[in-house]
């Protein structure tokens, strides 16, 4: 069990907070499959639209906490890395839309994080950082799959092989974030972003994601396929009526996941 993982639910968001600031909001080896359980919870819960990953205090979060010898750890080290492997997983086909929050530091398995949400909002004093070469390690929580996908190959290599920290500015030229604003506007802007998505409809907002998620491991045949069966899934839901509805009457819709 760990006592820094904080979740708060307003009006269909949840906001899960990692809250370590002195550490800059590193996950210790528990903290692995305390994060997979939560994000698990978060999916099951059909009164969250939105989940929010932030850090507390200045930082987003920066990595595991690898403060020690590892060699003094208990249990196989493969096994801490399935749990990463756990947490990565649950995060990245979680069924509702994810934004992370990112303000400071993001390195190592906490950029990897960011980016395995959908959304990236960071503020101009972020700094991120593909670590591990500099800690003897090679790139973990689904960097080797997430990065190239997102940057482009050539990139993820400059990523990864060179460990540099790049600014908000780079990070955004590079297509890692969404948005970059001033710290005092990121809330703001968080607000926003999830405002828009608690509106959508929220069963299909989970198979467009997931279509996407897959599009690079789906050939086009099987894309069609996928995305017809979710059409004709979703003319049978309320939601997609309730949008028909609202197109007539010239009104927004009033989507409640059913």
């Amino acid at each position: 069990m760990v006592d820094y993982l904080h979740v708060a639910r307003e009006g269909g968001v949840a906001t899960l907070t990692i809250d370590r600031p002195r550490v800059r909001n590193a996950i210790t080896s528990a903290g692995w499959d305390a994060l997979h359980d939560l994000f698990d919870e978060l999916a099951r819960d059909d009164a969250v639209r939105v989940v929010v990953l932030t850090g507390a205090g200045e930082d987003f979060c920066s990595g595991a906490d690898v403060g020690g010898d590892p060699r003094d750890r208990e249990g196989h080290p493969l096994d801490g890395m399935r749990a990463v492997g756990r947490a990565c997983q649950t995060l990245f086909t979680l069924p509702k839309p994810t934004i992370a929050r990112v303000d400071g530091v993001a390195a190592g398995a906490g950029l990897n994080m960011a980016l395995a949400c959908d959304f990236v909002l960071a503020s101009e004093r972020s700094r991120f950082s593909e670590i591990f070469a500099r800690r003897g390690l090679n790139v973990d929580f689904g960097g080797s799959f997430l990065l190239p996908r997102i940057v482009g190959m050539q990139r993820a290599k400059e990523l990864v092989l060179l460990a540099d920290v790049i600014d908000a500015a780079r990070a955004l030229e590079m297509g890692l974030v969404n948005r970059v604003v001033p710290s005092d506007e990121l809330d703001t802007l968080v607000e926003e972003f999830a405002s828009k998505l608690m509106a959508g409809p929220p069963i299909a907002l989970a198979t467009s994601k997931k279509l996407l998620n897959q599009s690079f491991t789906s050939t086009l045949d099987e894309a069609l396929d996928a995305e017809g069966i979710g059409q004709a899934y979703q003319f049978t839901t309320r939601d997609t009526v309730e949008a028909m509805t609202a197109f007539v009457e010239k009104r927004d819709p009033n989507f409640e996941g059913r």
